[in-house]
């Protein structure tokens, strides 16, 4: 059962104990990145009054996961001071979310993803009213998840495709025409274990 929602279970959520996770959990036999992994920050924002979790579909033309959808966020860049600051840039950049709207609660586990990068998952809360404007360069589409289903580890499931010539399983939790799956369905379904747990 889903617990209804309250700003305290993210809070709850942040004091279990629970180790980083990678796009290699369910694919141990495919080779990590060689090099060293860039830093980058994702921001969990979620509405303060009713739990909704704001996510974009990325833009087509993006280098990077293009079309797929994702926690707005992106490399840490030389300006910013760590992760949260890449994170709260970002989603300013991306869908125009002041950052003095949202509350930082805290941070998640890095997550390894197969491009390269060091995911640092940031969870805030927005406070107060907040109409998202995507940057049609980077964001195709700014939409709100409700509570129940991102907070629902039954929610979650496992499938596979054929990416760089094997088989690769992955984290997948659609709703409605979001296809949500990848290192965002990872983190997320991180995150619902963490509240249920």
């Amino acid at each position: 059962m889903t617990p209804r929602w309250s700003p305290e279970l993210l809070d709850k959520a942040l004091s279990v104990a629970a180790g980083p996770t990678s796009d290699f959990d369910l694919n141990p036999d495919v080779p990590l990145p060689s090099g060293t992994l860039r830093p980058a920050g994702v921001l969990a924002a979620f509405d303060a009054r009713d739990g909704r979790l704001i996510l974009t579909q990325r833009a087509a033309s993006m280098r990077h996961h293009p079309g797929q959808i994702a926690l707005p966020g992106g490399k840490v860049d030389p300006g910013d001071a760590d992760a949260v600051a890449a994170a709260l840039r970002e989603a300013h950049e991306e869908i125009g979310l002041n950052t003095g709207q949202v509350r930082i609660l805290g941070t998640l586990p890095a997550h390894q993803t197969v491009t390269g990068f060091a995911v640092t998952p940031v969870l805030g809360l927005i406070e107060g009213d907040f109409a998202p404007v995507p940057e049609p360069g980077e964001v195709a589409e700014a939409f709100w998840l409700p509570f129940a289903h991102i907070a629902d580890p039954n929610r979650y499931r496992v499938e596979g495709r054929h990416w760089r010539g094997q088989w690769r399983a992955y984290h997948a939790a659609p709703f409605g025409p979001y296809y949500l799956w990848g290192a965002t369905a990872r983190i997320l379904y991180s995150l619902a274990r963490r509240i249920a747990e």
